[in-house]
């Protein structure tokens, strides 16, 4: 069965992201009082932003009365005004090496481009807007538009609905992070490959068992041509 959609991350997989998700996160919660270290908050950059905030909060609030969704819309909302300043305001806002290359070689043998991303829809339309995507990607589905961010399936099932595309075995996912991984393989994907641009390294995405580990995205076209 061929591949018809190909849907892949934003941050650490498509876009360039020398950690500046990370950080923005990171000073979010440093405004709440929370001094968390980065070698913690990356691995949980993939999920959907409010849930990682909570998943911060419940390891480093130790009164579980003040994890509230006040706090963590406040955190949120931080978060969201510090990207997307930066998303404005940046001259780092670049695709990654090989992304419009890959997208268009993909397009070209008529498979469809997706985006999906634990950011906000705001933030996701203004990286689109600014790297003049538009064109390039058939669909994109930001985390608060579904119901559950990864690594439920739910982003992606709402681009099938959209393409009208009725088996995830004619769907690879390409991701950085092991939420990426995860969201892959509960949608049923026939590949799901993980990527060594962003936050996991190799030996890191290894234990999550996806499909493939590739170093660069023009690899996903040898997977899908074999």
């Amino acid at each position: 069965m061929s591949i018809k959609l190909v849907v892949f991350d934003m941050a650490g997989t498509t876009v360039k992201d020398e950690n500046y998700v990370g950080l923005a996160f990171q000073q979010a919660m440093k405004n709440q009082g929370y001094e968390i270290p980065l070698k913690k908050i990356n691995p949980i950059m993939g999920y959907e932003k409010p849930l990682a905030i909570k998943m911060m909060l419940e390891v480093y609030e130790p009164d579980t009365e003040h994890i509230t969704d006040n706090l963590i819309q406040v955190i949120h909302r931080d978060f969201v005004a510090n990207m997307l300043q930066f998303y404005r305001t940046s001259d780092q806002i670049v695709p990654l090496p090989n992304a419009e290359e890959t997208f268009e070689a993909l397009r070209n043998q008529g498979i469809k481009i997706g985006l999906d991303t634990g950011f906000s829809k705001d933030i996701a339309d203004l990286i689109i807007q600014r790297l003049s995507w538009s064109d390039k990607v058939d669909v994109v589905i930001a985390s608060d538009e579904v119901a559950n961010g990864r690594p439920y399936p739910d982003m992606i099932h709402k681009m099938m609905q959209q393409l009208n595309i009725a088996d995830a075995a004619e769907i690879a996912k390409v991701g950085d992070t092991e939420v990426d991984i995860n969201e892959g393989k509960n949608t049923g994907c026939k590949y799901v490959i993980g990527i060594t641009t962003g936050s996991f390294t190799r030996e890191e995405l290894e234990p999550y068992r996806p499909t493939h580990i590739i170093d660069d995205l023009t690899q996903v076209l040898d997977i899908i041509a074999s």
